[in-house]
């Protein structure tokens, strides 16, 4: 075989810098990662772009992406990310966050962004526990699920039912687009990129606040294999966190229409 007899059929997107990732082994982020640096390169908008990092699993994101990034405090991504759109409103702006770093932390930074309709688009990995600190029980935690901070499972009784952020924040004038996908298998990875698209597309036309919730595996934390991990995604997570669109306006809904 010679070199003209391989056809090339999955290469790095431009977006993603040549480095390792420090991401445990079959975690998701690095899918969700190279999806917002495919959609950029598609859109042509790498280096209209600014992200903001968070504190949590992807607090490097920054390293990670090859566009302008910075990084924000604990939850304040919303905030940092509306300061830089209304000082640079031909930018697109988003947030990349974890459970803890928007469902708690930053949860009132978010809904606030989202009650004013804020021209930003926000990403949210939800793999229901902190995993960068550890695997201690999350906002979205599942009850009778066991972290490292409720071994014996979540009780809701005394701990609360998990936030669902896609549906509360689809309530709130503001918002234009949110929905909720699944990266455990190839179809919801498929499904997630054009979302993003949509998110970004939807940013560009000025149309309000925009989110995609991203269903991630943890298999560390969990203690679970990564094909073990993707069942019990599937399992438990989509029951309670159903894969769906929470939030289309009118105006998004044509734009979602177009996006292939």
């Amino acid at each position: 075989m010679t070199d003209t007899d391989v056809k090339l059929v999955y290469d790095r997107p431009v977006g993603l810098a040549p480095r390792t990732t420090h991401y445990c082994p079959g975690c998701t982020h690095g899918v969700a990662h190279r999806l917002i640096a495919e959609v950029l390169e598609e859109m042509g908008e790498l280096r209209n772009t600014i992200g903001v990092a968070p504190v949590g699993c992807a607090v490097f994101a920054y390293n990670y992406f090859d566009f302008d990034f910075v990084e924000a405090a604990h939850g304040r991504a919303p905030a940092m990310a509306t300061g830089i759109k209304r000082t640079l409103p031909d930018r697109l702006v988003f947030t990349y966050q974890g459970d803890g770093d928007l469902a708690s932390m930053g949860m009132g930074e978010t809904v606030a962004a989202a009650a004013r309709g804020e021209q930003i688009t926000i990403f949210f990995l939800n793999n229901t526990n902190y995993g960068m600190t550890g695997g201690q029980m999350a906002p979205t935690t599942l009850p009778g699920q066991r972290t490292s901070s409720s071994p014996l499972g979540r009780d809701v009784e005394t701990q609360g039912y998990p936030i669902r952020t896609a549906e509360m924040l689809s309530t709130l004038d503001g918002a234009s687009y949110v929905v909720r996908r699944s990266l455990g298998d190839a179809r919801g990875i498929r499904n997630a990129k054009k979302a993003i698209r949509t998110a970004f597309e939807i940013q560009k036309a000025g149309l309000g606040f925009s989110m995609v919730e991203m269903l991630s595996i943890c298999p560390t934390n969990w203690g679970l294999s990564t094909p073990k991990s993707r069942e019990w995604l599937k399992e438990h997570m989509l029951p309670y966190y159903p894969v769906g669109d929470f939030k289309v306006s009118e105006e998004a809904e044509r734009i979602m229409k177009e996006v292939k």
